[in-house]
Order: structure tokens, then sequence, then C-alpha cells
């Protein structure tokens, strides 16, 4: 396969094709349990399904989901949780919290208003994220200079600013940016399907549509 194709999956649910990590994959346990294998690196077979919600709840509650994977699963014995959904979510969102982490860690995650302000001026922030609580005023102040700059995407977290302080240990983590490209697509990934789970991916910080200039 040419390097720039992505491999792609097919949802059981819906039938629609997308890129590997943008689904989410499903494996089973050794007991036949059902898990979110959110890293795609299970032994065995897998079944993809799309990063929503709704779609998988009301997969489960109509008896659809069951019937998919046991097809996917070509009949093996299978048992899915009560709290699949919620398993789902939570992960997804450990993934991306922990992908701050490491970015904060190595020192390509940076935190508050004026520093961020600073970088966007320069032309240099390719990811700005905001937490779910922060104020529509201070949001637009950074979206607007972001969007002079013309470079790099605004994404809101399905968080609000004391779930990202414990995340990332420190206080009142309202806003924080990543200048560095390749960061700012990492991050961009592991919170693309948690966003996109919660119902939020299709919108920027002031409910539009965010700049996908990087993507």
């Amino acid at each position: 396969m040419p390097e720039h194709e992505t491999p792609e999956r097919k949802c059981i649910l819906s039938g629609e094709h997308g890129p590997r990590e943008g689904l989410i994959r499903l494996a089973l346990g050794p007991d036949g349990e059902v898990l979110p294998d959110l890293g795609a690196k299970a032994p065995g077979r897998g079944a993809w399904i799309s990063p929503d919600r709704q779609l998988i709840e009301t997969a489960v509650a109509k008896g659809r989901l069951r019937g998919a994977l046991a097809r996917a699963f070509k009949g093996a014995p299978i048992e899915v949780p009560a709290d699949l959904v919620d398993r789902i979510e939570q992960g997804l969102k450990r993934r991306a919290l922990d992908r701050l982490g490491l970015e904060m860690r190595t020192g390509n995650l940076m935190l508050g208003s004026d520093r961020i302000l600073d970088k966007i001026r320069a032309g240099r922030v390719h990811l700005l994220l905001h937490a779910a609580d922060a104020s529509l005023d201070g949001r637009g102040k950074l979206d607007q200079k972001l969007r002079v700059s013309e470079i790099g995407e605004t994404v809101v977290l399905p968080a609000g600013r004391a779930e990202l302080s414990v995340a990332l240990g420190r206080e009142n983590v309202v806003h924080a940016a990543l200048c560095d490209r390749a960061a700012a697509i990492r991050v961009a990934a592991a919170v693309s399907r948690w966003r996109a789970f919660c119902g939020t991916n299709d919108h920027g910080a002031d409910g539009e549509p965010g700049s996908t200039a990087e993507r």
C-alpha cells in the first residue's frame, strides 16, 4: 500500500468506511467479553464501529449490536457488558488526556492565555484548545487572533477546567496550545474520536466549524 494511503475499516453498524484511526475497535477478552481496544493492539479478530455514542446506544437498545458483533466474530461466544458505551467514552477520554499530559511533560503543550496569545501573534500555534467551561470572551479573544493568523485549528474539549487541571497537574487550566505541528496532529487525533463520540466534533470554539488548516 502506498505510504499516502490510510488503512480503512468498515463500521459493523452503519456499514460506512472510515480511516482506521478514526474508528473504534472492539475485541474479545479471554472469557468472550466484548471490550474496547482503543489502541487496536489486542490479538485476534476485531470489530470496528464509528465513534458515535447515539448510534451505539440505539443499536444496543434495538438488539442490533449483539447481532452485528456475532457476525463480526464469526459466531464466537460473546458477552456484551452493560456499561460498554461508558467504557468506550471513559477510554477515549483517558487516552486524550494522557496524550495531553505526555505533550505537557515533553514541553510541547503551552498553558496561559498571555503566552498563547504571543505565540498566535507570531504565527506559531497549530492547535488551540479550550476547556468546555472556558468563558466565551476568553475563547473569542484567542480564536479571533488565530483566525487572523490563518494557521491552526481551534478545539473545545469535552472536559472542564477542573478535570483538565487534574489531568495536567496544574491549577486552573482553561486554554492550551501546541506550536509543534507533529504534536498538534497527535493531540488532534486523540481528541477527535473523543469529541466525535460525545457528539461535539463538528464545531469549533464559537459554534462554527473549526479551521482545518492543519488537518
